[in-house]
């Protein structure tokens, strides 16, 4: 019986003095467990662009490895709800775009909601829409003279865009609605098909990000006519902004984001929130982010939380005005 309560005490001792060991281990992030980014977007795309530096600049920070999961399908929306299902444990983050405020008045069944099933933790980047033309298409190569050119000739002129139902895509419906223009739209499978043949002339102008552009604004190949920004982009300092030239309330951006399952305590959600506002602060994000051609808008996470809020109504009212359907 003495050998019994001395064994039983001994194992309460070993138990007792090994808690510290165990708590140590589960606190996040822990060294044993990898933190995944859900990317739900092919690789090589915009929103790795933006959140595989970051994804590296955090690993840096954490001390933990940080993975990148790409799970590309459905304008993203396969992969949002693939991030929905997990454990709100502080292992998984969704990484994301301006798609994710689009998609819920384009695809009627989804199974999961951006605005209830995810807590916004930061936009990482954003970039403004331009509006660029292939300079042998209209007889005067300024916003104005094209618009004029364009209601004079209903149905002649066509934009290009990455695809049905992408920003890209709604952008040019945006403009249509607004200035009550009629440019016949012709959707491509991504961004590289759609400007090659805009530079080649198989079409007449495009709603692109800047980032993507930029390459052949520079070299010439297309004329950047407007900004749809609230100021000229450092980048292209003459380009004028679409306010600038009197058409109000046309301010688009591609913003890139990251967002929490629903779920997550509190206390991850805020070290991670920091954590981020620390990468993107960093040199090294801040050098390739000019780049690119984006900037980082301040936002608190409730402000944050807002604005998406306000992206899917305004969306939604595009989608609902100009008939956009999916393929």
């Amino acid at each position: 019986m003495r050998r019994n309560i001395l064994v039983l005490g001994i194992a309460a001792m070993i138990s007792l003095f090994s808690m510290p060991s165990v708590a140590q281990n589960t606190s996040w992030p822990s060294p044993n467990k990898p933190i995944t980014f859900i990317n739900p977007f092919p690789p090589g795309g915009a929103v790795d662009a933006f959140g595989r530096p970051l994804a590296k600049q955090l690993s840096v920070q954490l001390n933990d490895s940080i993975v990148v999961d790409n799970r590309g399908g459905a304008g993203g929306t396969v992969g949002a709800a693939a991030a929905a299902k997990m454990p709100p444990d502080g292992y998984t983050w969704l990484l994301g775009a301006v798609h994710h405020s689009i998609a819920p008045s384009m695809y009627t069944n989804l199974s999961y909601d951006i605005t209830k099933d995810f807590e916004p933790i930061a936009i990482i980047g954003s970039v403004p829409h331009v509006i660029v033309v292939n300079p042998n298409k209209f007889s005067k190569n300024d916003l104005k003279s094209i618009m004029e050119e364009i209601r004079k000739n209903p149905g002649k002129f066509n934009y290009a865009s990455t695809g049905n139902g992408t920003s890209q895509h709604l952008t040019g419906e945006l403009f249509k609605i607004q200035n009550k223009l009629f440019i016949t739209h012709i959707p491509y499978r991504g961004t590289g098909p759609a400007l090659q043949d805009l530079v080649a002339g198989q079409v007449d102008m495009m709603f692109d990000t800047l980032a993507g552009a930029a390459p052949f604004i520079k070299s010439g190949q297309l004329i950047a006519v407007a900004v749809a920004s609230n100021q000229r982009s450092p980048a292209f300092p003459n380009v004028p902004t679409a306010q600038e030239l009197g058409i109000k309330d046309f301010v688009v951006s591609s913003w890139y984001a990251m967002w929490a399952i629903k779920g997550t305590p509190k206390d991850i959600v805020d070290k991670m929130s920091a954590e981020v506002q620390i990468a993107l602060a960093s040199p090294e994000i801040k050098e390739r982010w000019a780049g690119m051609g984006a900037t980082v808008p301040k936002m608190s996470r409730a402000e944050l939380t807002n604005y998406i809020n306000q992206e899917v109504v305004r969306w939604s009212e595009v989608v609902k005005k100009s008939g956009a359907k999916l393929d």
